[in-house]
């Protein structure tokens, strides 16, 4: 290595030092080790391999292995990750889901695409797909039954208030519609076998319904992710007229706090222990007999400890059965709910979410969830 490299190696090294330059531009983790000398922007290995898919714009290095010439020196140097935001982010809308270091590669490769390659957040026409409060198209959904895939038309309507979708193309009437108001979407590639899989879940009859859709597009499926943000955010801008948008882009899609299994028993408690998988959703623990199941088995209600819930470790010594060796009690003030987990480990992870959501205190809407609960049982 000539001193002249050894001299930009050290200079680049100094330049990871400077305010925003310490994460990554597209993903935000720390400590970013690869740079875009096309670019200008320091990024971390994973968002360097989605870069690579557009070596006609970006061009990638490591800022520690790779020898680095003076006039790419000069150019990072000029450029850097604050000023590349302000250049390629100009009108971000405040729906559009910014991905970070632990979301799936399609949501971080089309943030990526979105602003280097086709740039959307300059050019605010391009972001029709998603901004315009209605959007249909056909989307491969799994069927309730059988477990197939079929394609199915959607139609998503900010005016209705719904998502709504047709067994038949010539329909006239919507297999489900839907509402704005209680629709989730969350990507979910490994649960449902598919790198662009969506769950899109609902409250039909105060019940969480579950369904699975993915495209073979890419950015087909990230918009239409968006779009179901930018509804959500729309609806909820006229539902609390008060509120920031600080306050309502955290609730416009969430990812489930945890997910996997454990073993339940029935509520007379002599029952024996059957494996289930589980899904924490906010305060709603819901309970699957397979992860893809279109509608939970049972749901429970976790409140906060200031109206009589609680969390223990462990079980009753007269809970009887096989069942695995890690227990937890949930308290709720009708009754008791016992659970076993495989591991040490999971015991502890689930005690831990469940631990944040009793140790929080419960928001006004939060009464009439658990009221639904009360009414069910």
């Amino acid at each position: 290595m000539s001193s002249g490299e050894e001299n930009n190696g050290e200079l680049l090294e100094r330049l990871l030092d400077q305010p925003g330059n310490g994460n990554c531009v597209d993903c935000g983790a720390a400590d970013p080790t690869w740079a875009s000398y096309t670019l200008g922007v320091f990024i971390c290995q994973s968002c360097s391999g989605l870069h690579r898919n557009i070596t006609f714009i970006s061009k990638i290095k490591s800022v520690l292995l790779d020898p680095w010439s003076d006039t790419e020196v000069e150019f990072m140097t000029s450029m850097g990750n604050n000023k590349a935001k302000a250049k390629y982010e100009q009108n971000v809308p405040a729906f559009y889901y910014r991905p970070t270091h632990a979301d799936c590669t399609l949501l971080r490769e089309q943030w990526i695409r979105a602003r280097y390659e086709r740039n959307e957040f300059v050019c605010v026409e391009k972001q029709e797909p998603y901004s315009t409060g209605y959007r249909e198209g056909f989307l491969w959904k799994r069927g309730k039954d059988k477990g197939q895939y079929l394609s199915r038309k959607f139609i998503l309507s900010e005016r209705e208030g719904v998502l709504k979708y047709y067994n038949k193309q010539e329909a006239r009437e919507p297999k489900a519609a839907m509402k704005i108001s209680t629709l989730n979407a969350t990507f979910q590639p490994t649960k449902i076998g598919n790198a662009h899989g969506l769950q899109l879940t609902y409250l039909n009859n105060s019940s969480t319904r579950n369904i699975f859709v993915y495209h073979a597009d890419g950015k087909e499926m990230v918009d239409w992710f968006n779009a179901i943000r930018a509804a959500r955010f729309h609806y909820l801008q006229v539902a609390f007229p008060g509120a920031s948008v600080t306050d309502l882009v955290p609730q416009l899609t969430r990812n489930y706090i945890k997910e996997g299994l454990m073993e339940k028993t029935g509520p007379k408690h002599t029952e024996g222990f059957k494996k289930r998988w589980f899904t924490l959703d906010d305060r709603r623990l819901m309970y699957f007999k397979d992860p893809l199941d279109a509608n939970a088995r049972g749901e429970v209600f976790i409140g906060s400890t200031d109206n009589g819930y609680a969390v223990l470790p462990g079980l009753p010594c007269s809970i009887q059965g096989r069942h695995w060796q890690f227990g937890i009690t949930i308290v709720t003030p009708e009754r008791k709910f016992f659970f076993a987990c495989e591991t040490d480990e999971d015991q502890k992870d689930w005690m831990a979410v469940f631990h944040g959501a009793v140790n929080r205190p419960m928001l006004p809407q939060e009464y009439a969830v658990e009221a639904c609960f009360k009414h069910k049982s």
